[in-house]
């Protein structure tokens, strides 16, 4: 078992930033199985970034540029840092590991 816990979510004006964290517990997960997804109220989940490989990522279109994924392995932490952010980046979060989810966190931008 797998425990995902996410945090840093809030509310930030548009162009501003915020940095999320996931912080994992339980199992190892391993970190090419790690990624941000999130999700609009009545729409599908969508990937943001992950991990592909130790060394290699994605980021979805949208994203590319503003959005950065991160690892801290000695306490097995991954992050999201978001710039730029626009008012279409306003969604719930989520911390994945293969079948594993975390809460989620709120991130809302608007002035």
């Amino acid at each position: 078992q797998v425990q995902l816990v996410e945090s840093g979510g809030g509310l930030v004006q548009p162009g501003g930033s915020l940095r999320l964290s996931c912080a994992s517990s339980g199992s190892i997960c391993p970190i090419y199985n790690m990624g941000w997804y999130r999700q609009a109220p009545g729409k599908q989940r969508q990937l943001v970034a992950r991990f592909t490989s130790y060394s290699n990522t994605y980021y979805h279109d949208s994203v590319l540029g503003r959005f950065t994924i991160s690892r801290e392995n000695a306490n097995n932490t991954v992050y999201l840092q978001m710039n730029s952010l626009k008012p279409e980046d306003t969604d719930v979060y989520y911390c994945n590991c293969a079948y594993y989810w975390g809460q989620g966190t709120q991130v809302t931008v608007s002035s």
